[in-house]
């Protein structure tokens, strides 16, 4: 990079030149002495310009990650002030003097609504020099990519699968053990402890206490959750943007942003029960994340949720994913093919309760003509039928978009209206 004279500083020296060559032509000192100062500002100020380029880079901040939020600290480098610029996308987010004088580091924070790999900021330095009388060539912008990680809002009640597994947990099963509710009242059985002896039953069954009763409970279970991410969609508000020639605004939370909310949402909320979850993607032939608990689980999946982005050309698959017995399959997809409901399909045919979650945005159709229209007339009728066709299999559904706590909490009271579900 070089240093050049600004443009200021230009107009004021060949405005103090002039004034001096007019004021002797025409024997006024006082007109010469008005253009000397500017003329020998300019030149000192030129003289004492810098030497050394600015230079800028961006470093990974200390702060924790937060969901919704990039951090990067802006490392600068320069002999003086500098105009420091940041751009993201096609809007601005600083332009500010700094004073530098050596190196300095300041933090840089972008929030957005989009998870998953991106671009944190395009940065650049212009160094000014003295007196503003000579700047330098912007620097080559520095940039660095940070991994969102999505966030989770709170849920209320959730539907549990129809058979819970393991030997502890927080809902009630249907087999025998101890921890949950009342089972039934059974005469004493070699097995059994003495503790559950409930002697006022006993008293009123058996006066002369030929036979004991003892009181047997439920036992507590956990549940098996899978999450299936449909990651070959990746669509927009505005279906002008689908044809993928115009990417969808930075504002705008895409379909795939709204899936790893909600399957995060949801791990979070199964995984405080203490069940175990699962992760699995629709879109791409790897090995799933198998169910675990706990928090590290949590962090597992909201990590893998981020790097989860549509590879290719749609995969079509040979056979749906394979889940654990009586395990409860939440899939989040828009449905704009056929494929996610036909997996949905054949896990419920095999005796999984599948809850399918709907997280194709609320669309804009204000500015488009007629014939997209038409199409997404078509796209939208089309749609309707998949969903349809998942009812009749008795695939319960639920949007993303709207109320999805107060469905969840619909789904698990139906559940538990139902004789023996979910026990």
């Amino acid at each position: 990079m070089t240093w050049v004279r600004s443009r200021a500083t230009t107009v004021g020296v060949v405005a103090g030149l002039a004034l001096v060559v007019v004021g002797a032509l025409l024997g006024r000192p006082d007109v010469a002495v008005l253009g000397v100062a500017p003329l020998i500002a300019g030149v000192r100020d030129w003289q004492r310009r810098p030497s050394v380029d600015p230079t800028v880079r961006l470093e990974a901040s200390d702060a924790p990650p937060a969901a919704g939020t990039l951090r990067a600290d802006v490392v600068v480098t320069a002999p003086g002030t500098v105009l420091v610029g940041a751009r993201r996308a096609s809007s601005v987010l600083l332009d500010a003097w700094v004073v530098v004088d050596g190196t300095r580091r300041f933090p840089l924070v972008v929030r957005t609504v989009r998870t998953g790999p991106q671009d944190l900021a395009f940065v650049d330095v212009q160094g000014v020099g003295p007196g503003a009388a000579s700047l330098s060539e912007p620097s080559a912008p520095a940039s660095r990519s940070a991994l969102v990680l999505p966030g989770a809002r709170p849920l209320g009640d959730l539907p549990l699968p129809p058979r819970l597994r393991g030997l502890t947990g927080a809902h009630e099963s249907r087999r025998p053990g101890e921890g949950g509710g009342l089972r039934d009242v059974h005469p004493f059985a070699p097995g059994d402890r003495l503790r559950r002896i409930d002697w006022r039953v006993t008293a009123r069954r058996a006066p002369d206490l030929h036979e004991l009763y003892v009181r047997r409970e439920h036992a507590l279970a956990e549940a098996v959750v899978v999450l299936v991410v449909d990651s070959r969609d990746d669509v927009g508000p505005d279906p002008m943007t689908w044809r993928g020639s115009t990417p969808p605004r930075a504002q705008d939370p895409t379909s795939l942003d709204l899936a790893r909310q909600a399957a995060t949402s949801a791990a979070q909320g199964f995984l405080n029960l203490g069940d175990r979850v699962g992760l699995d993607d629709l879109g791409a032939v790897r090995r799933p994340l198998p169910p675990g608990g706990g928090r590290r689980q949590l962090d597992r999946i909201r990590h893998a949720l981020a790097l989860t982005h549509p590879e290719g050309d749609p995969l079509r698959r040979l056979r749906a994913p394979q889940l654990p017995s009586g395990a409860l399959v939440m899939l989040f997809s828009t449905f704009l093919d056929d494929e996610a409901s036909l997996v949905a399909g054949v896990w419920r045919r095999a005796g999984h309760r599948v809850v399918a979650v709907d997280v194709l945005p609320t669309l804009r159709e204000r500015n488009l003509g007629d014939r997209e229209r038409l199409a997404m007339r078509m796209i939208r009728m089309a749609r309707e039928d998949r969903l349809a066709e998942l009812a009749d299999l008795d695939v319960e559904l639920v949007t993303w978009r709207d109320s999805p706590h107060v469905a969840l909490a619909t789904l698990a009271r139906r559940a538990q209206r139902r004789a023996g579900a979910a026990r």
